[in-house]
């Protein structure tokens, strides 16, 4: 067996082509959800009070270990359940919220 065969047999094997780059794309950088300041959170139930439906509103709120900007239409709010669903698809609970703008 020559020296080039004989390397080949010690190169490293990806049984799974793209398996490395893929895992490396999944990697997420996580966020620590903030604690507000007792003022703050008076302000911001004072605009989700203000938040009705068919309102277009901007939302940054915590969502699988980061926070996450949205905006859209209000189309339900259920203060029960303390859920704002926004464009019939994005539930939100109202204790991940961190800030609401009313557009």
């Amino acid at each position: 067996m020559n020296k080039v065969d004989r390397a080949k047999q010690f190169l490293p094997f990806d049984a799974l082509k793209g398996l490395q780059k893929a895992l490396r794309e999944k990697e997420i950088e996580c966020e620590e959800k903030k604690e507000l300041s007792e003022e703050s959170y008076t302000e911001l139930q004072n605009e989700i009070n203000k938040v009705e439906r068919g309102s277009k509103i901007n939302v940054r709120y915590y969502k699988n270990k980061k926070y996450v900007n949205i905006s859209g239409i209000v189309t339900n709010i259920d203060y029960i359940k303390k859920k704002l669903q926004i464009d019939q698809v994005n539930n939100i609970n109202m204790c991940d919220i961190i800030e609401i703008q009313i557009a």
